[in-house]
């Protein structure tokens, strides 16, 4: 489910035509790309974050929703204006392509935390890998979202760094490492060894697991950390995780695809009746024929238009790079690939799993450990 060139040649216009509208209203108006769409870590039917700067006392949503309603770039029925929100957006679906859009105005930590992302996805080649993995796990399950009770992408991507700033194997984060038993680890720590009662996660200065109880030292008065407590590396005394009041249903799901992968990649996996017929990662996610129709008509009609920055085409050849179960390359890379063929990880034995196995081992540096 990594981004493909068509995919993006598809965003950018939808882009540009919202832009188009905004120059017309404000020549002088700055419109930036944030979010996944900026950071190539978006999925097919991930939204279009863009924030509008300018120089206005109150942000101008209504009459920017009027232009947009005016020129026909929206669903009728899809333009919302959330002015009551922390942060007041205008969300809309693009009528053309069906891609959601969210737009802000003078907020410049969206755009911040882009930037910030792509830092560590420099220094951890591993993590767009884990990342999209993970995204469309959450999204099949609707954890994806804070409002549905499940986690945002921003919170999913903090504590994907933290897995691999404190991973105790060092060669956890080379570029050839087993990415199928880095996301049984992944799942290992937050799905049954992290302590999310007693411990917040911290990125700064090379990361570190930290006892709720220092964190409210620093936060502001009368502030209890969250359940999911992550520190922003961006604003000081802000938790990430304080409005995912369903982070221990994620916890739970975490733990269910511990179960199950580490059950698929056992010695007694040779004997299960449906192994030859079904992949190792498919066993926990899967992908609707709509998404994979409405891929198929996006290659269709903007295959032809691909034109990529050579940093975008970079983290594009994402999809590339990840060999099938067996560790063969994809044979066909032109040809329309399976959802699983674009995702399928490298999963070894449980021999690797227990011996390699990062969760056990840094699950001593949470909960009560901490403290001492």
């Amino acid at each position: 489910m990594s981004p493909r060139p068509e995919e993006a040649a598809m965003r950018r216009e939808v882009v540009k035509r919202i832009e188009t509208v905004i120059k017309d209203l404000w020549p002088t108006a700055d419109v930036q790309i944030f979010g996944s769409f900026s950071t190539g870590l978006y999925l097919p039917t991930s939204d279009i974050d863009l924030v509008v700067f300018g120089k206005w006392e109150r942000p101008p949503l209504q009459l920017l929703e009027q232009a947009l309603r005016k020129h026909n770039v929206a669903e009728p029925y899809s333009i919302k204006v959330l002015d009551k929100a922390t942060v007041p957006i205008i969300k809309l679906t693009d009528q053309e392509t069906e891609v959601k859009v969210d737009i802000s105005f003078n907020v410049e930590t969206g755009v911040k935390a882009a930037r910030f992302i792509k830092e560590y996805m420099k220094k951890y080649s591993l993590l767009p890998y884990l990342i999209l993995v993970l995204k469309q796990f959450l999204l099949q399950r609707d954890l994806n979202e804070v409002f549905t009770g499940g986690i945002s992408s921003y919170s999913l991507i903090l504590m994907a760094i933290s897995f691999l700033q404190l991973h105790p194997r060092i060669d956890a984060r080379r570029a050839d490492e087993n990415l199928g038993m880095l996301l049984i680890e992944f799942f290992e720590l937050y799905g049954r060894n992290f302590n999310y009662l007693k411990t917040g996660i911290r990125i700064k200065n090379g990361g570190a697991y930290i006892a709720k109880e220092e964190i409210m030292k620093v936060m502001t008065n009368g502030y209890r950390p969250s359940m999911l407590c992550i520190e922003d590396p961006l604003l000081p005394g802000n938790d990430v995780g304080r409005s995912s009041y369903g982070a221990m249903q994620v916890k739970q799901v975490f733990d269910y695809a511990y179960i199950v992968l580490s059950h698929a990649v056992s010695p007694l996996a040779r004997s299960y009746p449906n192994r030859d017929s079904e992949s190792t990662l498919g066993r926990i996610i899967k992908v609707t024929q709509e998404v994979i129709d409405y891929r198929a008509w996006i290659k269709k009609k903007w295959g032809s238009k691909i034109n990529l920055s050579p940093e975008l085409d970079n983290r594009l050849k994402i999809r590339d790079q990840i060999a099938l179960c067996n560790g063969e390359q994809q044979q066909n890379r032109d040809s329309e690939p399976s959802y699983n063929q674009h995702l399928t990880l490298s999963l070894g034995s449980t021999q690797q799993l227990s011996s390699g196995s990062s969760a056990s081992s840094v699950s001593s540096l949470s909960g009560s450990d901490i403290v001492s």
